[in-house]
């Protein structure tokens, strides 16, 4: 696990795609057979930034300390930094999922938290992901649902289904 933010700081942990990035554009490539999955992690270094996401982040409550927890692959760590350093958010702490882990989002988000919370108190997780929501609520998490880009449902099942993002 990557290095964490002092234990005595409450955490917001937030996913990316779909709350600080615009993954819109690049959702056609899962339209086909085979996915492309390796074309749509790339194009993710041209995600437009969403400002509601973008503002939550810059704008977190003192005391309180950042990790993102994201279901993109282990492999694109390199290209997801780049994109957030390149819109003025922090690149550190990134969670990512292992890159032959298939599992739906929400199980692979659930390990993730169920880790941090052996040594940090979550205040918040924010994710665009109804399923991951729904996780959180049987786990008692601190929430808030992003709903400032329409969830698509491709990505969703890309998520479900093919435990991709």
């Amino acid at each position: 696990m990557p290095e964490l933010p002092d234990p005595d700081l409450p955490l917001i942990v937030v996913d990316i795609d779909g709350v600080v990035a615009d993954v819109s554009h690049r959702l056609h490539l899962l339209d086909r057979r085979p996915r492309r999955w390796d074309d749509f992690f790339a194009a993710s270094a041209e995600d437009p930034p969403l400002a509601e996401g973008v503002e939550l982040v810059t704008e977190l409550p003192a005391g309180h300390a950042l990790c993102w927890l994201t279901g993109r692959p282990e492999r694109n760590r390199a290209v997801t930094e780049k994109w957030l350093l390149r819109h003025g958010m922090p690149d550190r702490p990134l969670l990512m999922r292992a890159d032959r882990d298939h599992r739906p989002a929400r199980q692979a988000k659930r390990d993730h938290l169920r880790q941090l919370r052996r040594t940090h108190r979550i205040a918040l997780v924010v994710d665009d992901d109804p399923a991951v929501i729904a996780m959180l609520t049987e786990d008692g998490l601190p929430h808030l649902l992003a709903d400032w880009l329409p969830y698509a449902p491709r990505l969703h099942q890309a998520q479900e289904r093919q435990g991709r993002t």
